[in-house]
């Protein structure tokens, strides 16, 4: 037998001398023709997926994960709609590095780091966007509005700083308020009264916006002792003529001065 080396390798020479493959016969052909499909073999051998799988990672290869679940989540939006909310702007801005500070965590308690003296920092718009983080029910999104909004009003020029901003405060105040979470109300009550330790009278001509929300509250056990605590305080900084306007909204209201 002769043998002829291409590329490389060896191979018999009857392959390059003609010799072929015979076609099937016809009764190969009747077999094949018969029996199952290679198709159907696998429909019938092969379980079909279930929806519990696209949510178990471990039963379904890594690699299309990510497109699994996507198309799993469409699939349920089609069915029932998308319920899903947007990042908040407070999020968003955050995230971008728009607030110029970060939360440092402390073995006792945490603490916020400015990446500058906050008495460099103008109040506008950033003292707003604190106020809207307010309504933030998540972590660290809910400390930072906190606490940047309590330290920004902290610095010597505050006042001069805050009262301008009043008309456009007041409503975002009022949404935190307002807020069905009893965290973001307590955020919102504490804010306003820090804003009215430092604005004092100039708030009056604002509250009146602000006392609808927080009567809401006042029958409510978990919030009267500190409601109480807040309208006494804002009648502290705004002076006799707050006491006039507590009382229009929230009759039952007593005077720290009676």
């Amino acid at each position: 037998m002769q043998e002829t080396k291409r590329c490389g390798g060896i191979y018999d020479k009857r392959m390059s001398s003609g010799f072929q493959i015979k076609p099937k016969t016809a009764i190969q052909k009747n077999k094949t023709s018969s029996s199952p499909s290679s198709s159907s073999l696998d429909l019938a051998i092969k379980p079909q997926p279930r929806p519990s799988d696209k949510l178990n990672p471990q039963t379904i290869d890594p690699g299309s994960w990510f497109i699994q679940c996507t198309e799993f989540t469409a699939s349920l939006s089609e069915q029932f709609g998308d319920h899903s909310k947007a990042p908040s702007a407070f999020s968003a801005i955050y995230s971008k590095g728009g607030i110029p500070c970060r939360l440092v965590h402390g073995s006792v308690k945490h603490k916020l780091q400015w990446e500058c003296l906050p008495e460099t920092l103008p109040f506008d718009p950033l003292l707003i966007t604190l106020a809207e983080g307010l309504r933030e029910t998540k972590h660290p999104y809910t400390f930072v509005s906190k606490e940047g909004f309590k330290e920004l009003l902290l610095v010597e020029d505050a006042t001069e700083k805050a009262i301008p901003l009043l008309p456009r405060l007041i409503p975002v105040l009022k949404a935190a308020l307002a807020h069905s979470n009893g965290e973001v109300f307590e955020r919102g009550l504490n804010a306003l009264i820090q804003l009215s330790a430092i604005v004092g009278p100039a708030l009056n001509d604002q509250l009146k916006h602000l006392l609808t929300s927080i009567s809401k509250r006042l029958m409510d056990k978990n919030f009267k002792e500190q409601i109480t605590v807040a309208l006494q305080k804002l009648e502290q900084y705004g002076g006799k003529e707050s006491v006039g306007i507590i009382k229009s909204k929230i009759p039952t209201y007593c005077s720290i001065s009676s």
